[in-house]
């Protein structure tokens, strides 16, 4: 994948052109999602050495899945069950639901969300997915994040803690730790055994999601040792003040659950660079929380999008120096 620039009016993203291309003929916005999870490629690379082998992939998909989705967005009344039921605005459950509803619909899941208790009032962790291995014979236990981080800076001895989520509360360095050290641990637990419909095999991440880079050149210059894909889905970051819109550039302010898939969206919902700045001043006075937006080429009556990022507040990446600082002397 060509490295995608942080010029607004920069060349068109190539992954967003390949998403548009290869589902042209999804229409639903939860299918569309469902296709960009299944479909995109991982967040880390399941082969570098950083991870041992515990990072899994869904793969290429085959055509019966193709189809399947195809067939899925003409009657998706099924998804929209599972989606409506316990409604939540977190996105990680959206997620979980569109992989839970996947792994149903396909056969491969045991079970999903167990919970692991050691007495009545101690919670030891939860499985995320249980699915079925090659053989049948066990569980692989999967742990499923979908992230979005942010490159706070392009440093020489470059380390995963520099990659930071838009409210500054998470950083890959630290989710993975965390999985890697503690909830991929969960099925060796000894009360974990009563709640396994059948023994781990195998226990691994299965990672989604976007990197944001505010210079060109440190999306192509990430080191190998961080164990991140080279095919990641990436986008830009700015300040509101750096934006710089392009003369009939259209763009989409993205709600939190539409983060997923490349948006497509019906073209009078679309701002212009002024109605654009307007709209996330207005959003920042309320939160000082990262906008995502999409700035998007208009066919017709759709809007499709180009390229995406976050606008961040002023003061925002001074903030983002501090987390990433205090986590360095942590270590």
């Amino acid at each position: 994948m060509p490295t995608q620039q942080t010029d607004l009016q920069a060349p068109t993203a190539s992954f967003q052109q390949q998403f548009h291309r290869r589902w042209s003929s999804l229409r639903d916005p939860h299918v569309r999602a469902l296709a960009w999870l299944l479909d995109a490629p991982d967040l880390l690379d399941a082969h570098a050495p950083r991870w041992n082998g515990r990072i899994a992939t869904l793969g290429v998909l085959s055509e019966m899945d193709i189809t399947w989705l195809q067939a899925l967005d003409k009657n998706p009344r099924e998804l929209y069950l599972l989606i409506n039921a316990q409604p939540s605005a977190r996105l990680g459950r959206y997620a979980e639901k569109l992989l839970t509803f996947y792994l149903q619909q396909t056969g491969h899941l045991l079970a999903h969300n167990v919970q692991v208790r050691n007495g009545p009032n101690e919670t030891i962790g939860e499985f995320d997915f249980l699915v079925h291995d090659e053989a049948r014979s066990g569980a692989v236990h999967w742990e499923f994040a979908t992230k979005f981080y942010l490159l706070e800076s392009h440093r020489k001895q470059m380390q995963a803690d520099a990659f930071v989520g838009p409210n500054l509360a998470d950083s890959l360095g630290a989710k993975m730790d965390k999985i890697m050290q503690q909830q991929l641990m969960l099925s060796a637990h000894p009360a974990a055994a009563q709640y396994l419909p059948q023994p781990v095999t195998r226990a691994q991440a299965l990672v989604k999601g976007w990197l944001f880079y505010a210079e060109t050149t440190e999306a192509a210059s990430v080191p190998a040792a961080l164990g991140i894909s080279t095919q990641h889905c990436r986008g830009f970051w700015c300040e509101l003040s750096a934006l710089e819109a392009g003369d009939g550039d259209r763009y989409l302010v993205l709600p939190r659950l539409e983060w997923l898939a490349p948006a497509r969206a019906v073209a009078s919902r679309t701002l212009s660079g002024a109605q654009l700045r307007e709209a996330v001043q207005l959003l920042f006075s309320e939160t000082l929380a990262p906008v995502m937006i999409a700035v998007c080429d208009v066919e017709g009556d759709v809007a499709l999008e180009r390229r995406r990022g976050f606008l961040v507040p002023d003061d925002w990446r001074g903030k983002a120096a501090q987390r990433v600082q205090h986590a360095v002397v942590q270590i």
